[in-house]
């Protein structure tokens, strides 16, 4: 009887450290319908978000929506980011941004909430030079004839960055595939399409997964054959690759990475 006590006695106990912890995890239903409606930032008064549900709308055309989370003192986006909050009334929000700074939001009445248009599907950005690109060039006598098109495709790529506000944010990009060919005469000695996934033995994959295929141009003709140029950037970022496409004669492609 004593052994079945305990037993039953240490159930009890986990049960209810269970239940505390499911009640710790379970989203703050409140804060979320104090959420609800048009934050404007309380230093500038600039637009900067409105909240539908469980989804913000940033007034930026091109940040995608977010669902969030309210979970005790945190408000955690679909990302896994989260950000602590401060302090939250019907009208007044302030967290702590990803810095340690504070950053205070206030809510606009519904009348002039009424007349703010935010984007509900943002636009997704193409990342392209150039089109079209074709010249004759010679080596050794001979003539060979290149041709570059570069063609814009649906296949996204998601930026991760950082609003003014702090906040995470998902921008979203079309990347390109390149299609390159070189001919001499009539003959065809390549012709291909070049995707950013061809890169990963050169370019880190994680560094692709957010990187576009932005440009490809000649370089120039010598012994090892034609030599194009590939360009894979992070969109409006500073981090680029430049990798050395180069086709021989007998059609053949390699590639080297020239600089990062």
């Amino acid at each position: 009887m004593i052994k079945y006590g305990i037993i039953v006695f240490a159930v009890l106990l986990l049960g209810g450290c269970s239940s505390k912890q499911n009640r710790a995890a379970e989203e703050d239903r409140e804060a979320k319908t104090l959420m609800q409606g048009v934050w404007v930032d309380a230093e500038t008064n600039d637009l900067a978000f409105r909240v539908v549900g469980d989804t913000i709308f940033y007034a930026d055309s091109t940040s995608m929506p977010a669902y969030f989370r309210i979970v005790g003192d945190s408000l955690t986006l679909s990302s896994g980011t989260s950000y602590v909050i401060e302090q939250q009334t019907p009208h007044v929000f302030i967290f702590r941004n990803q810095n340690g700074d504070l950053i205070k939001f206030t809510k606009i009445d519904e009348a002039e909430a009424d007349s703010v248009l935010l984007p509900e599907t943002p636009a997704v950005m193409t990342y392209t030079h150039q089109v079209k690109t074709d010249s004759i060039v010679s080596y050794n006598g001979t003539r060979y004839h290149w041709y570059i098109a570069i063609n814009p495709t649906r296949y996204k790529v998601v930026r991760r960055t950082f609003n003014e506000d702090g906040m995470e944010v998902e921008n979203v990009y079309y990347d390109n595939i390149m299609h390159v060919s070189v001919y001499n005469g009539a003959q065809r000695l390549y012709s291909s399409d070049i995707r950013k996934q061809q890169f990963s033995k050169i370019v880190p994959v994680t560094f692709l997964n957010e990187a576009v295929l932005a440009n490809m141009e000649y370089s120039k003709a010598d012994a090892e054959g034609l030599h194009f140029n590939a360009t894979l950037c992070i969109p409006d970022g500073a981090s680029c690759y430049l990798v050395e496409t180069i086709v021989s004669y007998n059609g053949q492609m390699t590639m080297k990475l020239l600089e990062y």
